[in-house]
């Protein structure tokens, strides 16, 4: 029998769930075991998988659960160093070179674990099967436009939480957006995918007309001063080998409107990432940092984007995955497979 395990997310400001009571449901009827651990900030109630037939966990206890039960989470696990038992399916951030990616692996071939990344769950075109990016490039875009407008006040963004709804998210925004002198000018990459068609469809909700680059635009590898004479850019790219860099590390000084950087895909740790004036992520608690001053630049690249709509984001991530979740009674086939062969690989070098 399969043995699903729902853990609580442990990062600050992550209420997201990438599975719902109705999915849940779905798995029971099927003969999953299913397990939801207690998580106050989850935004789908604990009561709901309960009614569905799940059985209840305290808050982090996964380490615990039965060595055959499938952790599944979204963001990264505690940094403690310990050994992985479990095979875990959540975001991993562990293959493009990053800082923290080692130790993960190393966490995994201590403990014996795999990981099914969820960034590599593809189809037969290497599509991935379900992704956040929609509202990843929505809350990406207001965040950004909220850093603009924090600048033309002398300040630099504050901090941010998780709205009820896109609309609030919207009417949070519109009367500070509609003091500005004149309306940003704005420019999205990669505005052909699902990162920059969420991006674009807040842009426009706001009244705004974004100058909509993809593969066509960028194919020449650059430079592209284009980028430096809008006022906010929004990087809806993944960082991966054979991305042009956007913005080098001239641009700072370089003669520019930009003043606002939305890096939505957020990959600053990675030796591919075509931003180039920073190397860390934001947060909810600082969501920009600025990079340089006269004229100012800020950065905004936080990594769990969609958060600022739990609801509305979790909702649609679920219903993308269930369809696969359904399917880990066949772990060694599909995009199970697939996931588990990109961990190989890894765990290997």
């Amino acid at each position: 029998m399969i043995h699903l395990w729902v853990r609580a997310e442990s990062r600050p400001n992550e209420d997201r769930v990438g599975l719902t009571p109705q999915g849940a449901a779905a798995l029971i009827a099927k003969g999953f075991k299913l397990t939801v651990e207690d998580s106050p900030r989850r935004v789908l109630p604990l009561a709901d998988y309960v009614a569905a037939g799940a059985d209840v966990a305290p808050a982090h206890s996964w380490p615990t659960a039965p060595r055959d039960a499938i952790i599944f989470g979204l963001k990264e696990l505690p940094e403690d160093g310990t050994p992985l038992v479990h095979r875990h399916i959540m975001f991993g951030h562990a293959y493009k070179g990053q800082q923290a990616g080692r130790v993960l692996l190393d966490r995994f071939r201590a403990g014996g674990g795999a990981l099914y990344d969820l960034e590599y769950l593809v189809d037969a075109d290497g599509r991935r099967i379900a992704a956040f990016g929609y509202w990843a490039g929505y809350a990406g875009a207001a965040v950004s436009v909220m850093a603009l407008i924090a600048q033309a006040k002398g300040e630099i963004c504050p901090p941010i939480a998780p709205m009820g709804d896109a609309a609030s998210l919207r009417a949070a925004i519109a009367p500070a957006l509609s003091a500005l002198p004149q309306p940003p000018r704005v420019i999205i990459i990669g505005a052909k995918g699902r990162v920059g068609t969420g991006a674009a469809d807040f842009c426009r909700a706001m009244g705004l007309a974004p100058t909509l680059w993809d593969m066509a635009e960028t194919a020449d590898g650059g430079p592209f001063p284009e980028i430096l004479d809008h006022a906010i850019f929004l990087n809806c790219i993944l960082a991966m080998p054979g991305v042009p860099v956007f913005v080098p590390e001239s641009a700072k000084t370089a003669p520019r409107a930009l003043r606002v950087i939305g890096d939505i895909a957020c990959d600053p740790g990675s030796d591919f990432s075509p931003i180039k004036v920073y190397d860390q992520i934001t947060d909810w608690a600082a969501p920009a940092r600025r990079v340089h001053d006269e004229p100012p630049l800020d950065v905004m690249a936080i990594d769990n984007l969609p958060s600022l709509s739990p609801r509305e984001s979790s909702v649609d991530y679920a219903a993308q995955l269930l369809p696969s979740l359904m399917t880990l009674d066949r772990l060694d086939q599909g995009v199970w497979a697939g996931a588990k062969a990109v961990f190989d690989r890894h765990i290997a070098g």
